[in-house]
C-alpha cells in the first residue's frame, strides 16, 4: 500500500482526525501523571541511583504474560500512531494502568514526599513536558506523547541524574555541620562494613563496649553519607567516648569518601558476599570497595575466616598496621586460620577463645559467630576488660528483623528474618530453623533474594534445595525468585504454596500452623518489587 493509500486509509477510519489526535496527546500526556508517581516511588525506594527506574520496568513489564501482552500493545499502538495518531489513546491507557501489580503508592514501600522527592517530581515533569512540546511543535504530537509516556520510568532515571550534583551540594552543608561536630566531641570512631552483619555487628559493639564507656550507634540502617551525617549532627551528645557506625555503599570511592570527614579509629569488615553484585559486577570489586574502610583506620579487624579478608589482614600485618584476625569457624586447631580472637557458636552455646585460650563458655547465647569475634576485639582494642565483656555475652541484642525469635498468639514459634537478604545468612536461618526443639512442622516464607546479579537464579535454587531438607512447607511470595526456588523445590517431599503478596503468606500461616510448630521468614521484598 502507497503513503497515499495509507493517509486515505487513515482519514477514511477516522484515526488521524484532529479531535482523536489531540485527545490522544491529551490522554498519554495525563497517563505519565499514575505512571511517573509509580515510577518515582521506585527510584526513592532504590535511592535515587539513575537506572534504577528503567531496571524495575523492564522487571515487572516482564512479571506475567498480562503485563507482557499489555507492553506489546502499547508499544504497537505508538509505532502505528505515527499513520493512525488516534491508536496513541491506546499507549496512554495501557500506562495508566500498567505494570499490573505495582501500586501507585504502595503499602510496605510508601511514597513519601520528602524535598528531595518534589525536587525530583518536578524535574520530571519538566522533562516530560518538554518532550511534549518538541512533538507538538514538529507536528508528530501523538507518536511523541506516547513515546514519552511509555519512556516515564527513563525519564524518571534521567532526573535523578540530573538532581543528583545539586543533591550533593544540598547534603554539603550538612556534612559540614557533621565533621565540626565530629571535632567537638572528638569520640573514637568504630566504623562497621561487610556485605552482610553489619547492623548486628554494630549493636554488638555498642553492646559489649556500653560496658566500659559511653557509646552512640548510628541508627536503623543510616549508612550512607546523608544519613550518617544526620546521624552525627542527631545523637552525637557532649561526653560520647565512642561513636559506632555502619557503612555501606552501593560503589566505589563511597566509603573512602565517607572516610574522609568521619574517620575510623577502628574499622571492621564483617563479610564478603555476592550482595548488591548486580551493581559492582563481580565480588572482586566488592572486596575492593570494603577494603577502603581500612585506609585511615588505626586498627583493622576481619574476619579472616573468607580467604580474601584474611590476604588484607596479612598485607596488612606486612605493612606494621595493627591487624586484629577473628574467627567465627570455631576452635583452633590444624587448618584453622590463625586469629586473635574466635568464636564457634553450637547447639550448646557460644565458646570465646582469645589467643587460644578459652575465655567464655555461655549457654543460651545465639547470634552470628564471626559478629560477635567481631564486637569482642573491638572491645578488647578499646580497652574493656575481658570480665566485662564475658559478663555481657548472655545479654547481646538481636537486630531486629535479623533471625528474631517470637512466638505467635497461635503458638507457633516465628524466626523474624526478614532484613536478611544474602545466601550465607540463609544458610543460618535455615540451621536455626533446623535447630528448634521438637518442632512440629517446620515453614519457610520467602521470596527469595535479590541483587546478586547473574547468579541470583542459581543461588535461589540452592537455597530452596538446602531448605527441602529442613521444611515440610514452603511459601513463595512474589513472582521476582518464583521460578528459581520452584525449580529448587521441585521432586522434593516439601509442599509448596505460591502467593502474590507477604500479607497472603501470613494469613496462611495463621490458618495452618498452632503451637509446637515453627515457621521462618527469611527476608521480606518490599512491593516495589514484582
Amino acid at each position: 500500500m502507497s503513503g497515499l493509500d495509507l493517509q486515505a486509509a487513515a482519514a477514511a477510519s477516522g484515526l488521524d482526525a484532529p479531535g482523536l489526535r489531540w485527545a490522544a496527546v491529551a490522554v498519554c500526556a495525563l497517563a505519565v501523571v499514575p505512571a511517573g508517581l509509580r515510577w518515582l516511588r521506585v527510584a526513592q525506594r532504590e535511592h535515587y541511583i539513575p537506572d534504577a527506574a528503567s531496571r524495575f520496568a523492564l522487571r515487572w513489564w516482564a512479571s506475567g504474560s498480562a503485563n507482557l501482552v499489555g507492553l506489546a500493545i502499547a508499544a504497537a499502538a505508538m509505532v502505528v500512531s505515527g499513520r493512525w495518531a488516534g491508536t496513541a489513546l491506546v499507549t496512554g491507557v495501557v500506562v495508566a494502568i500498567g505494570p499490573l501489580g505495582l501500586d501507585l503508592r504502595g503499602t510496605s514501600a510508601p511514597l513519601a514526599w520528602t524535598r528531595r522527592l518534589r525536587t525530583l517530581a518536578g524535574v520530571w515533569l519538566v522533562l516530560q513536558a518538554a518532550v511534549v512540546a518538541v512533538g507538538a511543535v514538529l507536528g508528530v504530537a501523538a507518536p511523541v506523547a506516547a513515546a514519552g509516556a511509555l519512556a516515564v520510568p527513563a525519564f524518571v532515571d534521567l532526573a535523578c541524574a540530573v538532581t543528583a550534583p545539586f543533591e550533593r551540594r544540598a547534603a554539603r552543608s550538612h556534612v559540614e555541620r557533621a565533621r565540626a561536630r565530629l571535632a567537638r566531641v572528638v569520640p573514637t570512631v568504630v566504623a562497621i562494613t561487610g556485605s552482610y552483619g553489619k547492623t548486628s555487628t554494630k549493636g554488638y559493639v555498642a553492646h559489649l563496649v556500653g560496658a566500659a564507656r559511653a557509646v552512640v550507634a548510628s541508627p536503623a540502617s543510616f549508612n550512607n553519607r546523608a544519613g550518617l551525617a544526620r546521624a552525627v549532627n542527631e545523637h552525637l551528645a557532649e561526653g560520647t567516648d565512642v561513636f559506632v557506625a555502619e557503612m555501606g555503599t552501593y560503589g566505589a570511592g563511597e566509603i573512602a569518601e565517607l572516610c574522609e570527614w568521619l574517620t575510623p579509629d577502628v574499622a571492621v569488615i564483617t563479610a564478603i558476599g555476592p550482595v548488591h553484585l548486580e551493581r559492582f559486577g563481580s565480588e572482586e570489586r566488592i572486596v575492593e570497595a570494603k577494603a577502603e574502610i581500612l585506609t585511615k583506620a588505626r586498627v583493622g579487624v576481619l574476619v579472616v575466616d573468607d580467604p580474601r579478608l584474611r590476604a588484607l589482614a596479612d598485607r596488612r600485618v606486612e605493612a606494621g598496621l595493627r591487624t586484629r584476625r577473628v574467627s567465627g569457624a570455631g576452635a583452633p586447631g590444624e587448618g584453622a586460620p590463625r586469629a586473635d580472637v574466635r568464636v564457634a557458636n553450637g547447639p550448646d552455646g557460644l565458646c570465646v577463645w582469645v589467643d587460644d585460650v578459652v575465655v567464655a563458655e555461655q549457654a543460651g547465647v545465639d547470634g552470628r559467630a564471626g559478629n560477635i569475634a567481631c564486637a569482642i576485639a573491638v572491645a578488647l582494642e578499646l580497652g574493656v576488660p575481658a570480665a566485662d565483656i564475658v559478663s555481657r555475652l548472655g545479654t547481646l541484642p538481636t537486630a531486629p528483623h535479623r533471625l528474631q525469635p517470637s512466638t505467635a498468639p497461635s503458638g507457633c514459634l516465628v524466626l523474624d528474618d526478614t532484613y536478611n537478604a544474602n545466601p550465607a545468612g540463609a544458610r543460618v536461618a535455615l540451621q536455626a530453623l533446623a535447630r528448634v526443639p521438637g518442632a512440629g512442622r517446620r515453614v519457610l516464607v520467602t521470596p527469595g533474594m535479590v541483587e546478586l546479579g547473574a547468579r541470583q537464579a542459581a543461588e535461589n535454587e540452592r537455597f530452596a534445595e538446602a531448605a527441602a531438607d529442613v521444611v515440610n512447607d514452603v511459601v513463595v511470595v512474589g513472582r521476582t525468585n518464583r521460578r528459581a526456588l520452584r525449580r529448587g523445590l521441585a521432586g522434593r517431599d516439601v509442599a509448596v504454596t505460591v502467593v502474590d503478596r507477604r500479607a497472603e503468606a501470613v494469613d496462611w500461616v495463621r490458618q495452618h500452623l498452632g503451637a509446637g510448630d515453627a515457621v521462618l521468614y527469611e527476608n521480606d521484598l518490599p512491593d516495589h518489587y514484582p
